[in-house]
């Protein structure tokens, strides 16, 4: 039988290498972008390319009435979704204060409200058929005190963990993806320079998206790619939040 996935920001960077990898593998997909023409193309060199179903579903996830949409389609009984892959995102390259409030609302928009209410319309029929997945996709900056973007990943990665140990027993893995630098349009939008960090700090998409579905296939809770990454997860979680602080304090100067 084939499976369904339902991938949102599927247009661009570690989304789009979502959706092909997936659709190689033979899943059919359902897409979630705001942009109506950017979703259209890319099903349809999906399609071309792999022979898979492709359904479109535009959607701004910062508004609530069009998130709904989203969500009703993952309870949809009658049409599963068999994995869930929260991907859809932005971050602010200004300061917190230097933001407008709106501005800092519509990402946690994205990154926070959207994951949870999607997440609870996938969990609701996937654990009644005992099988199905979600992979929320985090960040590095996630263990790091970095701001409201970091705060919200952190939530994500709160909020995954917990559900990957409370789902698991019924048949449903929860993986939290928490990748650093990765040359994306993502860091673009944001201004951030390829020489702002080393070579070697960079990650490839398509790398970093099969590590994670491998990852997510073993039943992980967490998938950071890269040892450097790795050790920067685990460093995080040993030096005193105010140190880190400091020597962030100290960078921006």
């Amino acid at each position: 039988m084939s499976t369904t996935a339902l991938v949102t920001g599927p247009t661009a960077g570690i989304g789009r290498a979502f959706a092909h990898r997936l659709a190689e593998q033979g899943h059919d997909l359902v897409l979630v972008a705001r942009d109506r023409a950017r979703l259209e193309a890319e099903a349809e060199e999906l399609r071309a390319a792999y022979g898979v179903l492709v359904e479109v579903l535009p959607a701004d996830l910062t508004d609530r009435a069009q998130l709904d949409v989203v969500a009703a389609r993952l309870a949809d009984p009658d049409r599963p979704v068999d994995l869930l892959v929260n991907n859809a995102g932005f971050g602010l390259k200004k300061r917190f204060l230097d933001n407008s409030v709106e501005e800092e609302q519509a990402m946690l928009d994205v990154l926070v409200t959207a994951v949870m209410r999607l997440s609870h319309a996938a969990l609701a029929p996937m654990s009644a058929r005992g099988s199905g997945g979600i992979i929320n996709v985090s960040s590095v900056a996630s263990f790091l005190p970095r701001g409201s973007y970091s705060a919200a990943k952190a939530w994500v990665n709160s909020f995954s963990e917990w559900a990957h140990y409370e789902y698991g027993p019924q048949g449903v893995t929860v993986t939290c993806l928490c990748p650093g630098f990765t040359r994306t349009e993502f860091h673009e939008r944001m201004g951030v320079r390829r020489d702002s960090a080393p070579d070697f700090m960079w990650l490839d998409a398509e790398t970093l998206v099969a590590r994670a579905l491998k990852d997510h296939a073993r039943g992980k809770a967490f998938s950071i790619p890269g040892a450097q990454y790795q050790a920067i997860a685990t460093a995080a979680r040993l030096v005193p939040t105010g140190l880190l602080q400091r020597f962030q304090s100290m960078g921006r100067r």
